[in-house]
């Protein structure tokens, strides 16, 4: 017998959302404007998310773009940046929809900055062909878009549209007759449960995995540990991106500091502008390395300034940013003007970047893999979706081309609201009916429009559907994890687990540049931790901290087994001992995925 709402009719169907960053705050508010239940789960504030502390901004192709820009063209830079290694069509359904979520986020108020003719400001950054970024507040975009999304969310709230859960850590999904059915969470002390129809993952990232990261303290990786646990497909783990140019305090700030403070990310938008990378000796190095210079891929700029210290001598060291350049070119005040939050960062850590040089080094920033989802963020769990940089759409490729991550959680939350108003939440038959259509612009429901649209119809379809198939795996599937073999490291003996340890063994053997033995040891490490510390199940604690060390290294084994078995170079999957394409697996460059089959530990 189903349920009734209080007037008699079927009640609503209720989403679930773990998550408020951009991907989880939109899918909520569209389900929520769509006449759906919405439940919004968030480990810590509504602010504590990647999305907000987000500098660059987000690329789109509008209605009237850049002079010379086209859709076709975001659509080729991204396919470029991700080394080969995208899914095409996940990209083309990225840059064609674009326009559509940056109306959607103006409706709930975001307010992007606009140039003296009163049209959009579009910046420039690595390894776009045209300006086509949008930024709102300088370089506090995420700051601007969260802002606006929290209120809008709050204000749903208060109308009984959205019930926000807030410092509510999702620890497991509960499933009923073979679907996600719900999640059980940490709250006050207690563990709680709530029911739902449908699970949307939009949890983040995991950079805390790695000694040095842009991300804040909330991203270890939870939502790809439930994802795992419930029986879920991942994807592309190798992947993980470093942000190549991350403020490096000197030995005694940090020694004052209490080893305390993190990294400040310096946009890419700052060597957009112009700003370029010197060595110790004052020399500009990146042209050496690839002909774009310091507007190159994220993963080429990352990889030439290890390389370089290495040459150097120095392989734990870190280069220079010389924003000065800007200054003088733009004129006095402009990086203050153009970059206030950097400005007053970089300051406030003892740095005037107009008069001085700033120290800088890789630190991870995102991952391009994830829970492996269609283009509608319907895992192969049904009743379990994700999207934003929990999920592996294939978008990104081998490495995300610059201020793709906001638009990709845009475009596939809002799409994954459509899978879920459309009863197809999860893995469903190659002939069942494509989703309703999501409206960016109004949140509600629309008729199926066929047809891709092009660049210059003027009418397209707001997340117009097409009849795909369901989610299924590739070929290239290793549905086992091997156990990582002997422990031969002295590193197990005189290091037992701990955040600390984890991260520093991440960051020495599975960072920029790896290798196989390097690969090897990290494996029989984690493994032995592992042992003692079990990964693969849910800990019987309600201390939050003990879920997230167990979901970072469930996360560090998966990504770790993940390079190992890609044995060439690829994107930001760097291997020193690389062999050639043609010498390893067939066709190097199909997306290697994994689900849990069997333990990651005893097998």
């Amino acid at each position: 017998m189903s349920a009734e709402s209080p007037a008699g009719g079927p009640a609503p169907r209720r989403l679930i959302v773990v998550g408020s960053g951009i991907a989880g705050l939109y899918a909520a508010l569209l389900a929520a404007e769509a006449g759906a239940e919405v439940v919004l789960l968030t480990k810590g504030a509504l602010a504590d998310s990647n999305t907000y502390h987000a500098q660059g901004g987000i690329s789109a192709v509008l209605d009237e773009p850049a002079p010379g820009d086209t859709v076709a063209a975001h659509i080729a830079d991204t396919l470029k940046a991700g080394a080969g290694h995208c899914d095409e069509e996940a990209v083309r359904v990225l840059c064609t929809e674009a326009r559509l979520d940056i109306a959607g986020l103006e409706r709930f108020g975001v307010r992007f900055d606009m140039d003296d003719d009163g049209d959009p400001s579009l910046g420039l950054e690595a390894a776009h062909s045209a300006p086509r970024i949008l930024h709102a507040g300088g370089d506090a975009t995420g700051a601007g878009v969260a802002r606006a999304l929290i209120k809008t969310a709050l204000d749903a709230q208060a109308a009984g549209r959205i019930q926000v859960i807030g410092h509510a850590q999702v620890i497991s999904l509960s499933q009923s007759e073979g679907r996600v059915a719900g999640v059980n969470f940490l709250h006050d002390g207690r563990e709680l449960g709530i029911h739902g129809d449908a699970v949307l993952l939009a949890t983040g990232g995991a950079g805390q995995l790695f000694a040095q990261t842009t991300n804040p303290a909330v991203a270890t990786a939870d939502g790809l540990a439930l994802a795992w646990r419930a029986g879920a497909a991942v994807a592309d783990l190798e992947f993980f991106q470093f942000h190549p140019t991350c403020m490096v305090l000197p030995a005694d700030a940090l020694e004052a500091a209490g080893n305390g403070t993190e990294p400040l990310l310096i946009s890419e938008a700052v060597r957009g502008e112009g700003a370029i990378l010197l060595d110790a000796h004052g020399e500009r190095f990146m042209p050496a390395y690839h002909a774009d210079a310091e507007l190159a891929p994220r993963d080429v700029v990352s990889r030439s300034i290890a390389l370089h210290l290495a040459t150097l001598g120095d392989p734990n060291g870190h280069v220079f940013l010389d924003a000065m350049v800007v200054e003088a070119r733009r004129g006095e005040g402009y990086l203050a003007k153009r970059f206030p939050t950097i400005t007053q960062r970089t300051r406030e850590a003892g740095v005037d970047w107009t008069r001085e040089l700033v120290p800088v080094a890789p630190a991870a920033h995102y991952w391009m893999g994830g829970v492996l989802t269609d283009l509608y963020g319907r895992t192969s769990v049904p009743g379990l979706l994700a999207a934003g940089e929990v999920a592996c759409t294939g978008v990104q490729g081998a490495n995300r081309l610059a201020s793709n991550s906001l638009l990709e959680g845009l475009v596939f939350g809002r799409r994954a609201v459509s899978a879920f108003l459309s009863d197809g939440a999860g893995w469903v038959s190659p002939d069942a009916a494509p989703p309703r259509a999501v409206s960016a612009a109004g949140g509600l429901p629309l008729t199926h429009a066929s047809g891709a649209p092009s660049d210059d119809d003027s009418a397209l379809p707001l997340g117009a559907a097409t009849d795909e198939p369901a989610l299924k795996v590739p070929a290239w599937e290793f549905e086992t994890v091997p156990s990582p073999g002997p422990v031969e490291t002295s590193f197990v003996e005189a290091e037992p687990f701990s955040r600390v340890a984890l991260r520093r063994l991440m960051t020495a053997n599975a960072g920029v540049i790896r290798n196989g033995s390097l690969l090897r040891e990290a494996g029989a490490t984690l493994g032995s931790w592992a042992v003692v510390e079990p990964s693969e199940n849910v800990p019987d604690s309600l201390d939050p901290r003990e879920h997230e060390d167990a979901n970072l290294l469930l996360a560090a084994q998966l990504l770790v087994h993940a390079a190992r078995e890609r044995l060439e170079s690829l994107g930001a999957h760097y291997r020193s001992d690389s062999v050639p394409a043609d010498a390893a697996v067939e066709h190097f460059d199909k997306r290697y995925t994994m689900s849990r089959k069997a333990s990651l530990v005893h097998d």
